[in-house]
């Protein structure tokens, strides 16, 4: 960069600097092995799930609960009363307000670990559950789950029968999530296990007076939650007939037999925590002895979530997003090798390159059930989980890829060329892209009782359509693609009135709206659309005074815009969606930039403690710790970057 530029133009200067401590930052954090890996963190449901796990894993005998892990339960206790709001309550995302599953999920872990109901700290959080519908009012997971040790009455939750797998291929129709969820949560609800509680253990004072039990729908026309009221009632009769005797130990065998199969070349049952945990207690049910090798691993690969650390402290990860997280990475230090930075940063990128190329997926996953002649290609999230390669993923490492360059430069290309035809291969209908699978869009399934978790469907959605066609245009994939036309068509349809785009995987317009205006930048779509000039004026308009752009997780709940405190990943999401609608020297650009060289750390990174990471919108949250790095050092390497080809 020239000493005239630096002078005359102070904010490229100082952007300048900060991309230097950033991408140092970044490069020390890379493991030896070429990836990079930062924690992933929630709500305070995990550490309570985990102490229900341990009062499974561990029986109660003769009214006794003596777990021979006490410390570490007592660290999950301590954890989770840190993240106590004033109000008594826990939220499901910083700053956010109590939640009623996940205080009747802290309250119940809490008692049963020692707490007394007597601590004032208990009785906010009773007092709390009351105010918010008391026990009744958990959702249907939190109900199951109670329901397996007495505390919830079993005919008063959903049904989760294991004659799902008999239907064909219903359970492709729901989120590869859920599905993985639901299958050996299907072998454990059916068991009617009833594991023992200490002895004169109760939440009876949870129970709001005068609130129903039961999950009965308030509408008295016909509509599909009826439905399928009707249809649990019926199953509820099964249950007690001879048909059950016929049907159900084969159901039993065949989820046995799934669940076993996606335990292959994978770290845990779709490596992530819910059906990782399920895994073990459907084994429990089905007579697995504890030293059975197939138990052994998927209790480790569950206990290997943990984070025990006198730094960091106690809590779980739903996951690891350790590929998620590397190609994200490259994506960025590509874009300061492209910028006025003096690095040379191919050493790095080439690490990460040949690390990448040992994670593509070789083998058929559930994906193929709708798509059996696709050659199987695509990189999934975390360390190992060849059965449910994603979308947004591949589309990721794709772009990570295009200016990384891996040793086999041969093989390299290869990958490339599958995971262009895969993506192209899972294309919807509607033209848009989901995460996992294709066309998994029967709304009317978020109506089955047990889908109040509101993730049973993978739609397409408008973050990761963008993110994939950002991802084949740079892989000879030209806008007059058929494929490409199509994506294009979907977003312009999936707009908002307002301007923006909704965000499926992060929070939220502000995500949805960056990812769609960098697709459409990338496919070769003119600035001076109309529709791109709105989403411009929406992104200017939802700025903070203080020139960065923060945006709430309630936005999921009110269905709109709903401001929040900046945020370094957010404001570079912002930045970078306003540069690929082709507005480069704006003040609301030239603040978003001034905002964070101004919140930069001294070591290169950024503080973010609010979660912009979105699992299932309205229920679950999550903090991407690689998020405050890589994407403001993405933004301001782009903003340097400007006035060239896109990016």
């Amino acid at each position: 960069m020239s000493p005239q530029l630096q002078v005359a133009d102070p904010v490229t200067a100082n952007a300048v600097q900060a991309v230097r401590k950033a991408s140092d930052f970044m490069l020390h954090r890379q493991h030896t092995a070429g990836f990079w890996w930062e924690d992933l963190t929630a709500d305070t449901t995990l550490e309570s799930d985990y102490i229900l796990f341990q009062l499974w894993l561990h029986r109660v005998e003769n009214g006794v609960w003596n777990p021979p892990n006490r410390e570490i339960i007592d660290r999950a206790v301590a954890s989770i009363f840190s993240r106590q709001l004033d109000d008594g309550g826990f939220n499901i995302y910083p700053q956010g307000p109590a939640e009623v599953s996940a205080c009747v999920k802290a309250y119940f872990s809490l008692k049963v670990a020692g707490t007394a109901a007597e601590d004032p700290r208990m009785v906010r959080l009773r007092d709390r559950i009351q105010d918010l519908g008391g026990l009744q009012a958990a959702n249907s997971y939190t109900k199951l789950n109670l329901s397996l040790f007495g505390l919830y009455p079993r005919d008063c939750v959903p049904s989760v029968p294991p004659e799902m797998i008999l239907l064909g291929n219903f359970i492709y129709e729901i989120s590869s999530w859920s599905r993985a969820i639901v299958i050996p949560l299907s072998i454990i609800a059916s068991s009617n296990v009833r594991c023992p509680i200490p002895a004169g253990f109760t939440l009876d004072e949870l129970i709001k007076d005068g609130a129903a039990f039961d999950f009965r729908p308030a509408e008295k026309f016909w509509t599909f939650k009826n439905f399928f009221y009707t249809a649990d009632s019926v199953l509820k009769i099964y249950e007690g007939s001879p048909l059950k005797n016929l049907l159900r130990p084969m159901s039993i065998q065949r989820c046995e037999a799934w669940m076993l199969e996606r335990l292959e070349h994978s770290d845990g049952l779709a490596a992530i925590y819910p059906p990782m945990m399920y895994t073990v207690m459907a084994m429990d049910v089905l007579g697995y002895t504890k030293d059975d090798p197939r138990r052994v691993d998927a209790l480790k690969h569950f206990d290997n979530l943990m984070v025990d650390d006198d730094t960091k402290g106690f809590y779980f990860q739903p996951c690891f997003s350790v590929v998620w997280d590397t190609a994200i990475a490259a994506y960025a230090l590509a874009e300061v090798e492209a910028s006025p930075v003096s690095s040379d940063l191919q050493q790095s990128l080439n690490r990460c390159a040949d690390w990448l190329l040992t994670k593509e997926c070789r083998r058929k996953g559930d994906w193929a059930v709708k798509r059996p002649n696709l050659e199987p290609s695509g990189w999934y999230f975390e360390f190992a989980n060849e059965f449910y390669p994603d979308i947004d993923d591949t589309a990721m490492v794709l772009i990570g890829l295009d200016k990384a360059q891996a040793t086999n430069r041969t093989a390299q290309e290869a990958a490339a060329r599958r995971a262009v035809n895969w993506l192209l291969g899972m294309q919807g209908k509607d033209g848009g892209w989901a995460a996992f699978d294709v066309d998994n869009n029967w709304y009317f399934l978020g109506d089955v009782p047990f889908a109040d978790h509101n993730a049973m469907l993978d739609p397409s959605c408008p973050d990761i359509t963008g993110r994939v066609m950002d991802a084949l245009t740079r892989y000879g994939i030209g806008a007059n693609h058929p494929a490409v036309r199509k994506g294009i068509e979907y977003l312009i349809q999936s707009q908002e009135q307002d301007g923006s785009w909704y965000g499926r995987w992060g929070v939220n317009y502000v995500y949805g709206t960056f990812l769609a205006l960098k697709g459409l930048r990338q496919a070769g779509v003119s600035d001076r659309e109309v529709y791109i000039l709105r989403a411009g004026e929406w992104l200017r308009s939802v700025q903070n005074a203080d020139g960065g752009w923060g945006e709430s997780c309630r936005s999921y709940d009110e269905h709109r815009f709903v401001e929040g405190p900046s945020t370094a990943s957010q404001t570079a999401w912002a930045v970078m969606g306003l540069l690929a609608g082709g507005d480069e020297t704006s003040e609301s650009v030239r603040k978003g930039v001034e905002y964070l060289i101004r919140t930069q750390r001294e070591d290169g990174n950024w503080d973010e403690e609010l979660a912009t990471g979105t699992g299932f919108p309205k229920v679950f949250y999550l903090t991407y710790h690689m998020y405050r790095n890589a994407f403001p050092m993405m933004a301001l390497a782009m903003y340097l970057n400007r006035g060239k080809a896109a990016h």
